[in-house]
């Protein structure tokens, strides 16, 4: 058997692989692949190990092969996977859920209190040597205890920093997703509400959880981010289109809003012009699931995947086509 890996992931996954006596091609370039080299590396694989950088359509399972028998996505989200077509040529795809949540809730929570006790400015100010001594109204920033945290999107990670938000912030949570849970409102004492707009206009701090899909594509847009309160901070670690990033842009200029915290982007890995300029956002490169721990446990739950399947069993975090 053949495994082509896109780029090179912690050794774990890539041990697990070669244990098995097959032979692993790990691109030699640590960097996103072109179109093209994807097609002449990956040629002749019975299995990809793919990044969410890699956009996978038929095209491109044509150019690898009609042996090819899975591609294993390291990560949780597959939107780089056109699954409609690869499952049309009958190849079985995978991902890496559950392993991340613990990790993004984290980072999503570390975003919400740096960017409320103003943590990056700070740091900046005491470094560029301003600090000249304790005032009053130095760096003023807000509390987060016992503020009102709005979830948009509940699957295993918003409710994760739910239970951060509540259990140890002594946080209300109020939140939007299309299924209710009634369990979760039990559990955190949340309470559902019927639209995202309703969690815009009565939250302190908004955390997006949503997949991008075409209907939530600037989910997040100018006239919604004007609903929210002008004290209200953004947070969002799911997909950058979620939030028209134009839009956030102008708004943060504004003082429409107080602040905002993006792991994502809207075109990464570009950045929207004059994003960066502002002091009331804090920007962080797509790493929410970036600890040691994580990225080993993604490449280990990968290369299962992938085992599995070459192995003439169903791969344990199938995706299933919709």
């Amino acid at each position: 058997m053949k495994v082509f890996v896109t780029r090179k992931i912690p050794n774990a996954g890539i041990d697990m692989l070669r244990e098995k006596g097959w032979e692993v091609l790990i691109s030699p370039h640590d960097r996103a692949l072109t179109r093209d080299e994807l097609i002449d590396m990956g040629r002749g694989a019975d299995a990809v190990l793919t990044q969410l950088t890699d956009k996978i359509d038929g095209s491109v399972v044509d150019g690898w092969g009609s042996q090819l028998k899975i591609i294993a996505n390291y990560a949780v989200g597959y939107d780089n996977l056109n699954v409609k077509e690869i499952s049309d040529r009958g190849v079985l795809m995978s991902n890496t859920p559950d392993v991340l949540t613990e990790t993004v809730a984290e980072h999503t929570f570390a975003l919400m209190l740096s960017i409320a006790r103003r943590i990056v400015e700070s740091d900046k100010f005491s470094r560029a040597g301003k600090y000249k001594g304790w005032e009053p109204f130095l760096l003023l920033g807000n509390d987060v205890c016992y503020k009102t945290l709005g979830i948009i999107g509940l699957g295993r990670i918003g409710a994760r920093v739910a239970h951060h938000a509540v259990r140890g912030f002594d946080m209300k949570v109020i939140y939007y997703d299309v299924r209710r849970n009634n369990e979760f409102e039990s559990n955190f004492g949340a309470t559902y509400k019927d639209t995202p707009d309703d969690i815009l206009t009565e939250a302190d701090f908004i955390s997006i959880h949503v997949p991008l899909l075409p209907q939530t594509r600037h989910l997040i847009s100018a006239e919604r981010i004007k609903k929210m309160k002008p004290s209200a901070y953004l947070i969002n670690t799911s997909r950058g289109p979620i939030v028209d990033e134009i839009a956030l842009r102008d708004s943060l200029k504004k003082n429409i809003i107080k602040g905002a915290a993006i792991d994502v982007w809207e075109n990464e890995p570009l950045l929207t012009p004059g994003l960066s300029d502002l002091e009331n956002i804090i920007i962080t490169p797509h790493t929410a699931s970036a600890t040691e721990e994580t990225r080993q446990k993604m490449g280990e739950i990968a290369a299962k995947n992938i085992i599995e399947t070459l192995e003439g069993r169903n791969p344990p975090n199938k995706i299933i086509p919709k």
